[in-house]
This record gives structure tokens, C-alpha cells and sequence, in this order.
């Protein structure tokens, strides 16, 4: 009798945890979500209503808003947000393959000065590239590419930060024997890398795609500094334009639809490769 009082005090103390649990879980989702649901339901007033202070239910001003952020001359949001998506997908597919490729080299390879180039890599990753930001901009002067969407795009194909996240989840899920018997059969190294290695990287590289993406989506900083033609601005530039304009003919309605309209690729994307998130992270983070 006292063992199974004592099973049931478990279990009841097991679920109480497990609410607790739930109901903290359900308060940080909430507010997580809250500031994306204003920016939904603001999308839907007038600016006037805006201004007035904090809205709760939706209005009648969507397609209004959404058909002045479409047609105003002076945002080119469509074209915006094609460049936008054209840079973004570009620098993620750059980032995650080349990024594979050098783990893939330092994980297989037993070379002179490896534990050097691991050392200089982490390293590189500990400098914020603001510091380096006045140095990019005279380098890419010189080389006259500014006003273009080289500087923007080449350069992710560097990223230490991607590249030691797939170095340890290469090391947790791609043993060294595969890739022996693929030389013994006679694969060569990029035919070995493509057929072989890519296809077990597949959740790291969802992942990494999806953060690259997601990064190089919002970046303001550096297109700021490069682009200066209207045709090449990214959304991130179209939507800071909206808000620096004058008072005077600040439409509040414009700028929370184009928000909205700037985070339906980034869920798209989420959406497709969201599947392999916590496969990615779980493997990738087991010798992290």
C-alpha cells in the first residue's frame, strides 16, 4: 500500500513539473509571438490609427496598405525584396558548401599545420565584422566593386562560424571509413565530397542554410555601406528609407506591411527546411 502511495505522489509530482513546464514554455512563446502579431495586426490600420497607440484587433486597411507598399514609386519593394532574395540564397548556398568542403578537408585530411589552420579559423571567428568594416570598404574601392552585389555575396564564402559547426557534426556523423572504401573503390576526392559527404551533411547543411539565409536577409550594415543605386537596394535599406522619411509624409501602414511582407520568404524557407533544425542541432551539438 505505502509503494504504490509513493508511485502516485511520483507521477503526481512528474505531472506537476510538467505543467509547470508547459506553462512556462506557453508565457515565452506568447511573448515571442506578441511582437509579430502587432506587426500583423498594425499592418492592417490606417497610420493615423497607428499613432494612437496600441492596436489589438485587426482593421480594413490591408489591401489599402498593401496595394500603396506595392505601387509607391519612391519603395521599389518588389525589387527590394528580389534582390534581397537573390543575395540571401546565393550567400547560403556559398556559405554552407564551401564551409562543408573545409571541415570535410580538416576532418579527412591528416596534413602538416592543421591544428594551426583550426586555431587561426576560431580565431578569425572572435572578430566582429564591424572592426574590419573601414578596411572592407577601401578594399573593395580599390578593386572598384562598390555599387555591386560581389562584395556582398563572395565573402560569406568564409564563415568560421559555419564551418565549425559542420566540422563537429562531421566529426560525430561522418566516420572516416566511408571515406576510405570510396578511395579504395576509386571515387575521387569532389566526386567522393558530393556523392558521399553531402548527402550525410544534408540536416547540418538545412541548418546552416537556413541561419545563413536568415542572416544575410536582415543584413543592413554592409549593403548600406556597398549599395548606393536604388535598383540594387536590398528590403532591409527599403524599409530604414521609410522610416527616416519626413513626418510629414510618414505612412506607418507602409512600413509594418512592408515588415510584413520582408518575413514571408524568411518563413518560407523555414517551413521547407525546418524538419531538419533539431536533427542538425541534436548531432551537430553531441561534441560541441
Amino acid at each position: 500500500m505505502a509503494k504504490k502511495n509513493d508511485e502516485k505522489s511520483y507521477h503526481a509530482q512528474v505531472l506537476r513539473k510538467k505543467i509547470v513546464r508547459y506553462i512556462v514554455l506557453s508565457i515565452l512563446a506568447l511573448m515571442c509571438l506578441f511582437p509579430l502579431y502587432i506587426m500583423i495586426i498594425n499592418s492592417t490600420h490606417e497610420s493615423a490609427e497607428i499613432t494612437r497607440g496600441l492596436l489589438i484587433l485587426p482593421g480594413s486597411w490591408f489591401f489599402k496598405n498593401l496595394t500603396k507598399t506595392l505601387t509607391d514609386p519612391s519603395i521599389p519593394i518588389l525589387r527590394a525584396l528580389l534582390n534581397s532574395l537573390f543575395i540571401s540564397a546565393c550567400c547560403a548556398i556559398l556559405t554552407t558548401y564551401s564551409s562543408t568542403l573545409t571541415a570535410y578537408a580538416v576532418h579527412a585530411y591528416d596534413f602538416k599545420g592543421r591544428k594551426a589552420i583550426q586555431t587561426f579559423i576560431l580565431a578569425i571567428m572572435m572578430i566582429p565584422s564591424q572592426v574590419t568594416a573601414l578596411g572592407f570598404y577601401d578594399l573593395m574601392k580599390s578593386f572598384n566593386l562598390l555599387d555591386n552585389y560581389i562584395p556582398l555575396i563572395v565573402p560569406t564564402i568564409a564563415a568560421p562560424v559555419v564551418y565549425f559547426f559542420m566540422l563537429q557534426y562531421m566529426q560525430g556523423a561522418l566516420p572516416l571509413e566511408i571515406v576510405e572504401a570510396a578511395r579504395i573503390d576509386g571515387s575521387g576526392e569532389f566526386r567522393t565530397f558530393n556523392s558521399i559527404v553531402l548527402p550525410i551533411m544534408k540536416p547540418a547543411i538545412a541548418v546552416q542554410a537556413i541561419f545563413a539565409f536568415v542572416t544575410n536577409w536582415n543584413n543592413y550594415f554592409t549593403p548600406n555601406l556597398i549599395i548606393k543605386s536604388q535598383n540594387l537596394y536590398t528590403l532591409p535599406i527599403v524599409i530604414a528609407k521609410l522610416r527616416a522619411a519626413d513626418f510629414l509624409t510618414f505612412d506607418n501602414g507602409e512600413v509594418y506591411m512592408a515588415m510584413v511582407l520582408s518575413i514571408i520568404p524568411v518563413v518560407i524557407v523555414y517551413l521547407f527546411l525546418s524538419r531538419y533544425i533539431i536533427q542538425g542541432v541534436a548531432v551537430g551539438s553531441v561534441k560541441g
